[in-house]
């Protein structure tokens, strides 16, 4: 079996494939290998040079009209004969929804070794590849090493910084059209668009979190309020998706993961899962009656107190001064 080589990158998210190519340009430096960015799709071509741009040595292109709309058994095949014809030594992958089924599933096809969700990657002085992930519900910090090639990691967004674009980079580009892609076993029957909000809650500054504590979907509008003010955005905990039934997406461990520069929890907990989610915020504010919940062992500031008077008075101080400045 000939020995295998180099770092690869996919994600069908952008933002995110750009993330992983900065941190893949770090590891191959750290290897002394080549970056390779994975594309797959129809009518992709036209991204090469901002691959290229942002630090890939080559790209390979796989661009089909069975790849137009994903399913995953076309797009896991494609990943499989690519990786063992090519014999990569390190696949980086998004962890999106698609990319942790394709990630999954391409370790399982490689008998390969799979870390979801990792929340740093080294290389130690043996050249080991050492992936850090959150285990026991957001309790501790868990380091693994591989025992087969390639190695399989997903990496969620805003773990890693991209490379400042490079108009004059070079890189190679491999064109494949010879792959034997499955036919998948699903079809798209209809595809209907969520509401979203303009900006993504991972890329807001400024974050209002709210949970139990806030009693009717209504009173929301208060943290809405805030947010405005402050330029931020309203994110949720589980139990308001899961059990009540209120929102469709949640901040926390299965949810969104966020790093904003200022995080107002309101009404909030804060279990483990959620904490999880929200530990890499740079300022960390919590409002809640109850001074011994766990959110307040994490928080730089404290308010105790009944949420309905304390954040609209604080809306109400924002904007005096800001009406004053």
């Amino acid at each position: 079996m000939s020995e295998h080589r180099g770092v690869w990158a996919y994600s069908e998210n952008k933002d995110l494939m750009l993330e992983l190519l900065g941190k893949g340009s770090r590891l191959a430096g750290k290897l002394q290998t080549q970056l390779t960015a994975v594309m797959l799709g129809h009518d992709i071509k036209k991204q090469v040079k901002e691959l290229i741009g942002y630090g890939a040595h080559k790209v390979i292109v796989v661009d089909n009209p069975q790849l137009k709309v994903f399913h995953v058994e076309p797009y896991l095949s494609a990943l499989t004969q690519l990786t063992k014809q090519h014999k990569p030594e390190l696949f980086l992958m998004g962890s999106t929804k698609r990319g942790k089924e394709l990630a999954a599933r391409l370790a399982a096809r490689l008998n390969a070794g799979c870390v979801s969700d990792c929340l740093e990657l080294k290389v130690d002085e043996q050249g080991r590849l050492l992936a850090e992930r959150i285990v026991y519900g957001g309790n501790a910090i868990v380091t693994q090493v591989f025992r087969t090639k390639p190695q399989i990691v997903t990496i969620p967004r805003r773990r890693f910084e991209k490379l400042k674009y490079t108009e004059e980079s070079k890189g190679e580009v491999v064109d494949i059209s010879d792959v034997q892609l499955e036919v998948a076993k699903t079809e798209i029957v209809k595809v209907k668009p969520i509401e979203i909000a303009e900006t993504r809650i991972e890329e807001a500054e400024v974050v209002i979190g709210g949970g139990r504590g806030l009693e009717k979907k209504e009173d929301f509008k208060i943290l809405d309020e805030l947010a405005q003010i402050l330029g931020g955005q309203v994110g949720y905990t589980r139990p308001l998706v899961e059990d009540r039934k209120w929102f469709t997406e949640w901040v926390g461990l299965s949810g969104h993961t966020i790093k904003p520069k200022l995080y107002i929890a309101c009404g909030i907990s804060g279990v483990i899962q959620h904490v999880a989610g929200i530990r890499d915020s740079k300022i960390i504010a919590a409002i809640n009656r109850d001074p011994e919940a766990p959110i307040m062992e994490m928080a730089d500031y404290i308010v105790i107190g009944d949420l309905y008077e304390i954040v609209p008075a604080l809306s109400e101080a924002l904007r005096k001064l800001l009406a004053s400045s």
